[in-house]
């Protein structure tokens, strides 16, 4: 199992940490999904997937609680690049505009999750979801709570 004290890493540690490591005995939504974090800078983070069977709603396509979770995580973790060690973050709400639908094939979808303002009890961001032919899928934004305070 993994020793690591994820409350001494800044946010932009972790994600960092996250991205490297790739840590595979953690249990996590983007383990259980797959999802990479292809980059990880201050304020801005991209992570994807590869669709699957699995994700399909009854129509057959991705369900749209795949983008969701792809741009509630893009978003959450860029906000999170932002924090200081010992503080956390939580969604407050999660606001998404879905504009196309997704094969369930393999089809790679890539989120990029970008901070607007990062404050002391709040932040904000907008992200998009694209497909593997740079075709948008969903858009959204984000506030969330900012948990705790710096030592």
């Amino acid at each position: 199992m993994t020793t690591v004290d994820f409350a001494a890493m800044t946010g932009l540690e972790l994600m960092r940490w996250v991205q490297s490591e790739r840590p595979a005995d953690i249990p996590s939504i983007g383990r259980l999904l797959g999802m990479r974090f292809d980059e990880v800078e201050h304020g801005r983070v991209v992570v994807s997937l590869d669709t699957r069977p699995d994700f399909a709603n009854p129509l057959g396509t991705v369900h749209g609680g795949i983008a969701a979770t792809l741009l509630d995580s893009a978003m959450g973790c860029a906000v999170h690049t932002t924090l200081p060690a010992g503080v956390g973050y939580t969604t407050l709400e999660l606001k998404v505009n879905y504009i196309r639908a997704a094969r369930t094939d393999g089809q790679t979808l890539t989120a990029e999750g970008t901070v607007i303002h990062a404050g002391r009890r709040t932040a904000t961001a907008e992200g998009k979801v694209l497909d593997d032919q740079g075709k948008l899928i969903a858009h959204a934004t984000t506030t969330c709570m900012v948990l705790g305070t710096a030592a």
